[in-house]
């Protein structure tokens, strides 16, 4: 956030408001891990399975596509700074083992969906709520979490509300996923 703004030539129009996971809708809690990294609960930071599609797929022509689990973007996210490179990669290796080894998969999810961009300068889930739904991060319906995350791997380009044809396409993409998901068993506390 801090270095985004630095960069930026709007320095006031930062948006975010830290809430509690209690206080971040269950429908966005899931729809974020069903259209980031649907392992999130049973990996151990590392999705062995994404690292090597992507591998391969790489090999075959396929353009290189992120494979950073949810713990890996809070790593990121929290200890380190945007632009890729090894020594950046290795330091989230290095990050993503401490917050796996001493966070639950709870306090990661609540540090990730308050740290994350959700909107060009727009952070947070309650920041995010606000800004595309005029409602607090509680109160998101199913299709509106959705909508949030599905502008994720873009949050700068992409719009949640109007949302255009291909964010619409990856909303209900992302509302399939999450009902063959499931519930989440610290999202039932």
């Amino acid at each position: 956030m801090i270095i985004r703004q630095f960069n930026s030539q709007h320095l006031a129009s930062m948006k975010h408001e830290w809430v509690p996971i209690s206080e971040i809708s269950k429908h966005l809690q899931l729809a974020v891990i069903c259209s980031e990294d649907q392992r999130f609960v049973t990996h151990n930071g590392f999705d062995r399975k994404a690292i090597e599609k992507a591998i391969a797929d790489h090999r075959v022509g396929i353009k290189l596509r992120g494979a950073s689990s949810i713990s890996q973007q809070t790593a990121k996210n929290v200890f380190l700074w945007p632009q890729r490179s090894w020594i950046r990669k290795g330091l989230e290796s290095y990050f993503t083992f401490l917050i796996e080894l001493f966070w639950s998969k709870e306090r990661i999810l609540e540090v990730y969906l308050n740290s994350i961009e959700m909107g060009n300068h727009i952070y947070g889930a309650q920041a995010a709520s606000e800004f595309w739904f005029n409602k607090s991060a509680k109160n998101l319906a199913r299709t509106e979490a959705s909508a949030i995350a599905a502008i994720l791997p873009n949050p700068q380009k992409f719009m949640a509300n109007p949302v255009t044809q291909y964010i619409q396409k990856r909303k209900e993409w992302i509302i399939r996923q999450m009902k063959n998901y499931g519930t989440l068993v610290f999202l039932d506390k």
